[in-house]
């Protein structure tokens, strides 16, 4: 990962220490990251498992985690606590027995964590799949206040002569087919993201069309969304609907649409859908040499992450400093 991005983050950290939950206490890498994290003070795991397991399963790898916070949930003694609220939460949708149940696993364990203070935020998903971290965090966290839905960005980040290209992409991961308004958090929530890595957000709602160069109901939601986007975040530079060399290329912009300021300078990006968005940034990833950073989890009340099934342990490392900087 770039290293003035990354040093940005832990220096945050460093003024401020947290602790991050993984929920896979015992995988190689998630102790490979651990053990790293260690090394500094500035970000203590909390490892959910077993704490022989863990501890075996670390001894075996090679790893010191002296010092990480090891919860067991069949042993942790404000379990009954736990449940009592996380049945309040769920306001009846889900009786003691099923939310203790809910709470042997460790996603629904470490998730309650972060909501107890316990931990600041959570990283998981190096086996379990999106969805089953994002359903926990949604069913306790909640999402934050004038958000409705989680939205996600990936956050690029390509090194070069002379400094780093840096930018934001939203939704890639998480929102099948947005709708206006669901774009519009997805926006704002990215350019938001953008700016603790640096980026000064110019935001282009992508389409195939430019200005109303071209029609269809898809033209007319990004060119919608971008208005209300604009409208509801005055102090972002927003612009859409553009294609995308109208959005990155200054001499495009200047024949496709003369003078608008963020056409040929947008860094920060919104997709009309998870095919467009998924595409794009791989795209980017595989042909265009950036390091993709994400999914990051937008609007919930507390920094919680998923990692891809093929991650490694850099990247757990990586994705732990940026899921806590953002607590």
């Amino acid at each position: 990962m770039a290293m003035h991005m990354f040093q940005t983050l832990i220096d945050i950290l460093k003024k401020n220490p947290k602790k991050i939950v993984f929920t896979e206490g015992t995988d190689p890498r998630i102790l490979e990251a651990s053990a790293r994290l260690l090394a500094g003070t500035w970000l203590t795991p909390v490892l959910v498992g077993n704490p022989d397991a863990v501890h075996a399963a670390a001894e075996e790898a090679g790893f010191n985690i002296r010092g990480a916070i090891i919860v067991d949930p069949e042993t942790y003694p404000r379990m009954d606590e736990m449940v009592s609220t996380m049945v309040e939460l769920r306001k009846g949708k889900m009786s003691p027995e099923e939310c203790r149940a809910a709470l042997s696993k460790a996603n629904y364990f470490g998730t309650m964590l972060v909501k107890l203070g316990e931990a600041d935020a959570l990283l998981g998903g190096a086996t379990y799949s999106t969805a089953d971290t994002v359903r926990p965090a949604l069913q306790l966290i909640k999402t934050k206040p004038g958000h409705s839905i989680v939205g996600s960005c990936f956050i690029l980040v390509r090194e070069g002569v002379g400094g780093n290209t840096v930018l934001a992409m939203g939704d890639c991961a998480i929102n099948i087919k947005p709708t206006e308004d669901e774009l519009v958090e997805i926006a704002i929530g990215t350019a938001e993201c953008a700016k603790i890595f640096g980026i000064d957000p110019q935001v282009a709602f992508l389409s195939y069309s430019t200005k109303g160069s071209g029609k269809g109901e898809d033209v007319d939601k990004m060119r919608e969304a971008a208005k209300k986007a604009k409208a509801a975040r005055p102090d972002l530079a927003i612009e859409g609907e553009l294609q995308f060399d109208a959005a990155v290329s200054p001499k495009v912009a200047e024949t496709k649409c003369h003078g608008l300021p963020v056409a040929g300078h947008a860094n920060t990006f919104i997709f009309p859908d998870i095919n467009a968005g998924n595409i794009g940034y791989k795209i980017a990833q595989r042909l265009g040499s950036f390091d993709a950073y994400g999914p990051i989890l937008l609007g919930l009340n507390a920094p919680i992450n998923d990692l891809s099934r093929g991650c490694n342990a850099q990247e757990v490392y990586s994705m732990a400093i940026i899921t806590a900087a953002l607590a």
